[in-house]
């Protein structure tokens, strides 16, 4: 696995990430985009980590397992679709409900980005990810 090597410029991660904090507020922890083959942690909040703690490596399992998203948009989007009256359509994003906070995936062709959060209202993802997509779709 590469590291440090996702297609987004600084001005795209700087944009994301303002986009994250706008509508996660505070309870926003951490910012990563990732690839296939690479991630980087592009915001961490400074209360989570010490100096000495290697966020990459923290970070680096929940990225691994994050991956199979890649594979899954084409079946969750079809699965979706059609014309029938329970058809939900097409797939937005994904959160994960965790004990004490929440992830949120979204994924724009070949770039990822992860949401961690504290505990918070599930609603806030929807601006959150809606930005985050309109943004990695003009990177």
């Amino acid at each position: 696995m590469q590291d440090r090597e996702i297609p987004l410029d600084a001005a795209n991660t700087d944009a994301i990430v303002t986009a994250a904090r706008t509508g996660l507020g505070d309870d926003l922890r951490s910012v990563i985009g990732f690839t296939r083959d690479s991630f980087d942690v592009l915001y961490t909040r400074s209360d989570l980590y010490d100096e000495t703690t290697d966020v990459r490596a923290v970070k680096r399992p929940l990225v691994e397992l994050e991956r199979v998203g890649f594979d899954e948009i084409p079946i969750r989007t079809s699965t979706g679709s059609g014309t029938t009256a329970d058809a939900i359509g097409p797939y937005s994003f994904t959160v994960r409900f965790h004990e004490r906070g929440f992830l949120a995936r979204v994924i724009e062709d070949d770039v990822g980005v992860l949401l961690t959060t504290d505990e918070l209202d599930v609603r806030a993802f929807e601006e959150a990810a809606s930005a985050v997509r309109r943004l990695l779709r003009n990177a």
